[in-house]
């Protein structure tokens, strides 16, 4: 990784490794993609015959794996070509190079922390501990289980410090328990920064704020009557609850068009991908 400061910030970015991701792949002299997956392109385990070199495609997919580490902006679609490990197809291998095609466009992109004036040895300004997240989840995404994904992204005083995107582990019988679960999900992360502020000296007096787009799965954590279609969830639906009445998190709901966790549940176009890496703090360091 490499590490570059200034008078702006922070800047983290793995540019040389990303050349090298497009060397292995033959695609250095390649025409770049402008985004990391084709939104109408669904992988499944049938179609394509078998990819005639597995290794090679679980090497490169290792490697844009540990790319993602700041290059958010593959993850998920590193995360879905993930899921054929065992036995890649070549429709399969054909999602990898688009995903090295895009980075192509920008080997130097990576992830700026910055300086916000934050006087943190005293954290006179209350901003400097403003911890605001966004969730999001597609609902029965995967064409082969339906199960759907979610994914989070959490700021620390303006600049993006945890983000992860992960299938869930039951199928949701709708788009509000899907982003139910999913802010579920966030919650634990944000119960676990705020353990970490408070063991490091910090003292956290704001609560929490949680953007979420969905109003039926706002509903569901803040109204104290389970409806019988909930009660499945009930033990989530009391986690959340739970920190929304004690005053650590708050719920604020969020325009689909301003949702940043968009790009780690669901392929996007380029403008979008091009405007959420812009909010999230992703620049091309290089450019």
């Amino acid at each position: 990784i490499e590490v570059s400061y200034s008078e702006v910030g922070i800047a983290l970015c793995q540019r040389k490794y990303t050349l090298d991701i497009l060397s292995d792949a033959s695609l250095s002299d390649c025409k770049p993609s402008d985004s990391p997956m084709d939104p109408l392109v669904k992988l499944d385990n049938e179609k394509g015959e078998l990819f005639h070199d597995p290794e090679k495609y679980r090497r490169v997919v290792g490697k844009l794996n540990y790319l993602t580490i700041t290059r958010l902006d593959i993850s998920f679609a590193v995360s879905v070509v993930s899921q054929f490990m065992s036995a890649p197809r070549t429709t399969h291998w054909q999602a990898v190079l688009h995903i090295v095609r895009y980075l192509k466009g920008a080997p130097g992109r990576g992830l700026i922390f910055h300086d916000r004036g934050h006087h943190i040895a005293g954290y006179s300004d209350p901003d400097c501990l403003e911890v605001t997240c966004y969730s999001d989840a597609d609902w029965a995404g995967c064409p082969v289980d339906r199960r759907s994904t979610s994914g989070y992204c959490v700021f620390l005083g303006g600049n993006l410090v945890s983000w992860k995107i992960k299938k869930q582990s039951v199928v949701s019988r709708s788009s509000a328990e899907a982003k139910y679960r999913a802010m579920a999900n966030v919650t634990k992360e944000l119960q676990w920064i705020h353990m970490l502020l408070v063991e490091i000296g910090f003292s956290v007096t704001r609560p929490s704020t949680l953007h979420c787009d969905n109003q039926s799965a706002m509903h569901i954590a803040s109204n104290s009557m389970f409806h019988k279609r909930t009660k499945h969830i009930e033990v989530d639906c009391h986690f959340v609850r739970e920190k929304v009445n004690c005053g650590e998190l708050k719920l604020v709901h969020t325009r689909s068009e301003e949702q940043l966790a968009d790009l780690f549940t669901k392929p996007l176009r380029s403008g979008r991908v091009s405007y959420i890496c812009h909010q999230l703090g992703l620049y091309d360091m290089h450019a």
